[in-house]
């Protein structure tokens, strides 16, 4: 008896273990249906998907239905269930699931709304606009949530507050007026922000008015959001081990029947087409609804071709700084002084550093990778009372300086290397720590190695402001060209995105390291992360302004006015080269929201010239059907291309060779009139004399509103082109005399 019992537990032991290697060898695949498809058999489209997910597996469940983002649902697979399911009846696509990453006040003064802000008009529509943060959850206990003088929440609002772990339904109010997680595809029961980046992105888009703001006393002053009287929805798809896209897509679908009229992703992944990018086809679902989609062009610059989300139905948004910096300046044995930058500020205050023994950390290690102080590469008996110098790179930059604390360091050099150039990020460090550019390392460097006792002392500065010039496009902003779509311009604009101060959560401190015990009721971070709630704030801004407004005509009114130089004239520029910024850089360039708000023409598209795009893209039926998510058949009597989509940009693609001078690249556009009657003349620029540039008609006339009038660019080569790969940008502009439309083009030969 005792021997068959044995043998009973070994046997069940043994079927329990296959189990469990069958279910850990299953990942989540996202299951594209043909809904109009569906057999007249059964009565509802969700028994039909259950009927074709078990017709491939038994054991399978659906994790989502989607209705409104795609038509599907998501599910857990094996490889050969997946297989088995793609040829079932009207099933287009079983995609892999993807992750997504995030794309980790001073603003509305630098932007010009404090002065201007009455332009915008108070009404009603103002505080009806519902701005939904698709990114880590929220913070709801911020001031930036508060919502005293606004009124009832808006009557289209369709959406819930979710309960979870240690959040309630009352923990939303009129200005958080909506909370939902989704974590089917990942973890975690609750809203909450445990990370601080969605409370962050939300506040900055939408945050209240909130006096007094600060971080550890730096960027002091009053922190409000773009759109101060806009509604926030938070939507947490993202969690410790990033934002997968089943439970984006589902966030976007239940958005999407929440009514919300913006939507704002900080997050993004590679580079996919368009028909396996969940971003991009919920963005399409949603942009069917009237909604704007802004996400963030990514943190991988300044390489080329480094941008994420590069449809043309979503508003892609790069970093620039702003006018202010938190200065440190590092004071050497031999009198040299070299300026940084710091969020350093101690128990109270940031008391300066005196001259102390100064080492680079390559040389207090035994690692070959010694100098990115790793954790435990450093040599305590070398550190110990030491300023230490770490270059950048692999960890994150305050987690260096935990290393070199642990070590028994007292304070911190953070250096710039070639990929970094002279960008300085600001960060809040745990000890005395100050950043400096890669030219000042270099220098930094040759005395460390030079002097046989090297002493450095820190200073603190505090905050400055009317820093020169500004804004410029930081290094890390992502770069066009655009891989997907050479012909459409990516990013489509640049927004404040450096050293960006919002509302914070209470679960984490300012580093979000572990050891950082300290708590912040507002912290100042960097990445197009922040430069995408910025446009998304202004877009309802826009919104409110002008409801009946497309999401492509609120694009094109931020994109046209947006400005490429300074007052003085001079050329925005990179701090990645030091050099005057290009189209592929800023996009459009610098958004202006005062002047967005009248544009006087603009380009308007609509979900049927989207659809007209995938045709000349050359999709496939199915492709298309699984964007559009209904049967689209493109017209074979029809002359399709990407150059007729109404775009406020030009990305011409020329070829070189012999037969390159007779070449002639046409695009055609369609202006509508959204200010008063009057007449616009066209002027172009361009630094490429061997590309002759013809506007056909030179002149539009307008009599009313909303009257559309079109035009055709033509670029035609007259010399030789360059046998090496070269870009040259140019400019074009419509002007009434009051208003400039203005188009950034860019063209590039191979």
């Amino acid at each position: 008896m005792a021997v068959s019992t044995i043998l009973l537990v070994v046997l069940l032991l043994g079927f329990s273990g296959y189990a469990a290697a069958e279910v850990s060898s299953r990942s989540t695949y996202i299951v594209h249906m043909a809904k109009s498809e569906m057999p007249a058999s059964f009565q509802h489209h969700t028994h039909w998907y259950d009927a074709s997910l078990k017709s491939a597996s038994d054991s399978a469940e659906m994790l989502y239905t989607y209705s409104n983002a795609i038509h599907g649902f998501s599910t857990q697979l094996t490889p050969e269930e997946a297989e088995m399911l793609k040829f079932q009846p009207g099933v287009l696509f079983v995609l892999p699931e993807l992750k997504y990453e995030l794309h980790t006040t001073r603003t509305p003064e630098f932007l010009g709304l404090d002065q201007n802000n009455k332009l915008f008009p108070e009404s009603q529509s103002a505080s009806d606009v519902i701005i939904g943060v698709l990114d880590t959850g929220v913070w709801p206990e911020s001031k930036s949530f508060d919502d005293s003088g606004l009124g009832p929440v808006p009557a289209s609002w369709k959406g819930t507050c979710e309960v979870g772990t240690n959040f309630s339904s009352s923990a939303c109010n009129r200005k958080l007026i909506g909370a939902r997680y989704f974590s089917k595809g990942y973890e975690s029961k609750s809203p909450r922000d445990d990370d601080g980046h969605g409370t962050h992105t939300s506040t900055t888009a939408a945050g209240s008015v909130v006096t007094g703001a600060s971080l550890f006393g730096y960027a002091p002053g009053t922190a409000r959001g773009m759109a101060t009287r806009a509604r926030i929805a938070a939507y947490k798809v993202c969690w410790l081990g990033g934002c997968f896209s089943s439970d984006i897509l589902m966030a976007i679908d239940q958005a999407i029947d929440d009514n919300v009229n913006v939507l704002s992703m900080s997050l993004g992944g590679g580079m996919s087409d368009y028909f396996r990018d969940s971003v991009a086809i919920g963005a399409f679902s949603a942009m069917e609804k009237g909604i704007l989609i802004s996400c963030s062009a990514g943190n991988a610059g300044p390489s080329a071709y480094s941008l994420s989300n590069s449809a043309p139905w979503i508003t892609t948004v790069g970093a620039g700084t702003l006018d202010r910096d938190f200065p440190a300046f590092l004071s050497l044995g031999n009198g040299k002084n070299f300026s940084g930058v710091s969020l350093y500020r101690g128990n109270s205050e940031a008391t300066a550093l005196e001259m102390t023994p100064f080492i680079y950390a390559g040389n207090a290690s035994n690692s070959t990778s010694g100098n990115l102080c790793m954790m435990g590469s450093l040599i305590p008996e070398k550190v110990k009372g030491k300023i230490v110098m770490c270059d950048r790179g692999v960890n994150a930059r305050v987690q260096k300086g935990t290393v070199v604390k642990a070590a028994g360091g007292v304070g911190m050099v953070l250096s710039n290397t070639g990929a970094n150039g002279e960008e300085l990020v600001a960060d809040a460090h745990l000890l005395p720590a100050t950043a400096v550019g890669q030219k000042n390392a270099d220098l930094i460097k040759s005395y460390l190695f030079s002097d046989p006792n090297p002493t450095a002392a820190i200073l603190f500065e505090g905050t400055k402001v009317g820093i020169e010039p500004s804004p410029v496009v930081a290094a890390f902003s992502s770069r066009g060209p655009n891989s997907i779509t050479p012909d459409i311009l990516k990013p489509d604009m640049v927004a404040p995105g450096v050293n960006i101060l919002a509302g914070w959560s209470g679960a984490v401190g300012p580093t979000g390291l572990a050891v950082d015990s300290r708590r912040v009721a507002f912290n100042i971070i960097s990445g197009t992360s922040m430069s995408c709630p910025h446009v998304s704030g202004l877009a309802a801004l826009l919104k409110g302004a002008h409801p009946e407004w497309s999401p492509a005509a609120i694009r094109s009114a931020l994109m046209t006015t947006a400005y490429t130089a300074y007052k003085s004239g001079q050329k925005l520029q990179d701090v990645a080269t030091g050099k005057p910024s290009t189209p592929f850089d800023h996009g459009a360039g610098h958004v202006d929201p005062v002047s967005a708000l009248n544009p006087g023409l603009v380009y308007d598209l609509t979900v049927d010239d989207y659809l007209n795009f995938l045709c000349a893209l050359n999709y496939t039926e199915t492709e298309i059907t699984s964007l559009a998510k209904r049967k689209f058949t493109c017209d074979e009597s029809k002359s399709y291309s990407v150059r007729d989509l109404n775009y406020p940009s030009f990305a011409v693609n020329l070829e070189t060779g012999s037969s390159s001078k007779s070449t002639v690249s046409k695009y055609s556009r369609t202006l509508t009139n959204v200010g008063p009657a009057g007449t616009y003349k066209v002027t172009v620029t361009q630094d490429n004399p061997n590309v002759k540039i013809t506007v056909e008609p030179e002149s539009l006339s307008f009599a009313a509103a909303n009257e559309k009038k079109s035009y055709t660019v033509s670029f035609a080569v007259t010399g030789s082109l360059p046998t090496s790969t070269l870009n040259s940008f140019g400019r074009l502009e419509w002007s009434d005399g009051k208003h400039i439309v203005g188009s950034p083009i860019a063209i590039s030969w191979s």
